[in-house]
């Protein structure tokens, strides 16, 4: 189909895709965002600081113990459907697809999950602590802060790089972190890419259930992926460079 009907067709393609990927991550980690939910539901209504501070620790505890087991493996296989679409293979099976990689990834998903959750409520828990029981020392809640932002980015990664190649758990969390510290622009581009996602569907809650989750991962793995193609390109030429270097030192001793 050419034309404006065209355009109408693959626009709504694009949100047949992302609207059913998006749905089907939600429902495979329903337990994680009903805790959450709930959880904040509380604090909202309480009026205690000392209530707000108990209810955050026990949100917090709860959606980190389900998220290795709910969140982690439905955010790994959404985001190898976004790599799919990506790499150009826009007309994947998207129910199978998702649930296929959604098995293969699920142990080194939940593996990254305690990990990166253990980490984060450590965080979140002292933050809170620092900011509100400890005087004098709210300066440090703000370090907490940073570590969190830290810990966020390197998961964007982590998602893309368990979608994209075969490695071992230890060495997906150890590049995740490299590729974080290591390409900050793009991190930065990556995290104030889901600020805005965050941002707008706040403003437009109807846009949570169909597209929130499905438009990050596809705008998280492009960013990954110009990142690991500049790299390969680099780590040609660089080949490219040492042989004809050494095409040249055996020409001269020749």
């Amino acid at each position: 189909m050419r034309g404006m009907m065209g355009g109408f067709y693959k626009i709504s393609e694009w949100i047949m895709r992302l609207a059913v990927i998006n749905v089907l991550w939600l429902l495979c980690s329903v337990p994680f965002w009903l805790v959450g939910l709930t959880g904040f539901m509380n604090m909202n209504a309480a009026t205690d600081e000392a209530q707000i501070t108990g209810l955050l620790q026990t949100t917090v505890i709860l959606m980190a113990i389900l998220s290795p087991f709910t969140f982690f493996p439905a955010t790994s296989a959404m985001f190898s459907v976004a790599r799919k679409w990506v790499m150009g293979d826009t007309d994947v099976p998207l129910l199978k697809t998702f649930f296929r990689n959604y098995k293969q990834n699920y142990k080194q998903a939940m593996i990254g999950g305690i990990l990166y959750s253990l980490i984060s409520t450590i965080l979140i828990i002292d933050y809170r602590v620092y900011l509100t029981r400890i005087e004098n020392l709210q300066i440090v809640a703000y370090l907490f802060i940073a570590l969190m932002l830290l810990v966020v980015v390197s998961l964007h990664h982590f998602f893309s790089l368990l979608s994209h190649f075969h490695m071992k758990t230890t060495q997906l969390l150890k590049n995740a972190l490299v590729l974080t510290i290591g390409r900050p622009i793009r991190s930065v581009i990556m995290t104030l890419g889901t600020v805005a996602i965050l941002f707008i569907s706040t403003r437009f809650t109807f846009l949570i259930p169909f597209f929130f989750g499905s438009v990050i991962a596809t705008f998280t793995f492009y960013n990954f992926n110009l990142i690991i193609t500049k790299m390969m390109a680099g780590n040609e030429a660089l080949t490219e460079e040492q042989n004809g270097s050494l095409e040249e030192d055996q020409e001269t001793k020749s």
